[in-house]
């Protein structure tokens, strides 16, 4: 297939381009900077030079290619700010910047649409034990300090599964970790504080297991359909941080709550546990690091 793909140089872009590649597709790759383009060329893919927030600009570029499918993969995981607004980076991208990739579905003829959803959409407070499912509801208001997240990620699936012109597929990720990410095990790489208890409980994922799973749904995804992609194992950020290396920064969690308010929420208040048996029933895909030792330890 010919893949349109927005986020290539990001932590999950970078296996996924490469995943692609090996399996034959052909990667059509957004870059705004001279940087992305070299970055681009060098993971073996075809830079197109446009910006995913700029509508007409990017209409421009695409005008005359054609693509079978467009994935989504933008993410602004930069330091977080204290409190998020409606122009937080995250927030536009989701919005416009889905809108306006949709409409470059449609110049490229693409019938096919992916994008990056999270789990964190079931809401940030504590779930109890039970593993949740695509079926528990999904971006619902918990009356918490993160409502705005989960309403967002409700929103940017909805867009998608809204649009009758491609077929979308939702991908709902575990907490990124490994190479590029908040939790890269790479010597030097920047230490995130986590709570000095351990903190609550999240799924997690490997990059490398997400861009297999990202393949597998453009494959074998259905249209309309949401699907968890996590490791087998759930477990607190101070598991992570600790398999990680190094020294973690540890913080009493009311100087969490009062630095980041939301990041207080997700990682101290909640408890999710999430099952990725759809995923692998329906698309034939399990993850190769079953939990974040694993990953870690290969890494």
């Amino acid at each position: 297939m010919r893949v349109l793909l927005a986020g290539a140089t990001g932590a999950i872009g970078r296996p996924l381009t490469r995943a692609l590649l090996r399996d034959g597709h052909q990667v059509l790759a957004l870059a705004r900077s001279d940087g992305a383009t070299a970055t681009v060329r060098g993971l073996g893919a075809e830079p197109v030079r446009a910006d995913a927030l700029d509508r007409d600009g990017l209409l421009r570029a695409l005008d005359g290619r054609s693509a079978d499918a467009v994935i989504h993969q933008l993410t602004a995981l930069k330091a977080p700010k204290r409190t998020l607004t409606a122009d937080d980076p995250s927030n536009v991208l989701r919005e416009r910047g889905t809108a306006n990739l949709l409409e470059a579905a449609g110049v490229l003829g693409a019938g096919r649409f992916l994008t990056q959803s999270l789990v964190l959409g079931y809401g940030y407070r504590d779930h109890g034990d039970r593993f949740l499912t695509e079926e528990d509801p999904f971006g619902v208001r918990g009356g918490t300090v993160a409502d705005h997240v989960t309403t967002r990620l409700m929103e940017a699936e909805g867009q998608l599964f809204a649009a009758g012109h491609v077929a979308g597929t939702a991908l709902r990720y575990g907490v990124f970790y490994g190479p590029g990410t908040w939790f890269d095990p790479t010597p030097g790489s920047r230490s995130v504080p986590v709570p000095a208890g351990g903190g609550g409980v999240v799924p997690w994922i490997h990059v490398g297991d997400a861009a297999e799973a990202t393949v597998s749904a453009m494959e074998r995804g259905g249209a309309g359909e949401a699907y968890n992609i996590v490791d087998d194992r759930p477990s607190h950020w101070g598991e992570l941080a600790a398999a990680r290396g190094g020294r973690p920064v540890r913080l009493p969690g009311w100087a969490l709550r009062l630095a980041v308010p939301y990041l207080g929420a997700l990682m101290l208040d909640t408890r999710l546990r999430v099952s990725h048996a759809k995923a692998t029933r329906e698309l034939g895909w399990s993850p190769r690091y079953g939990c974040h030792r694993a990953g870690m330890g290969a890494a």
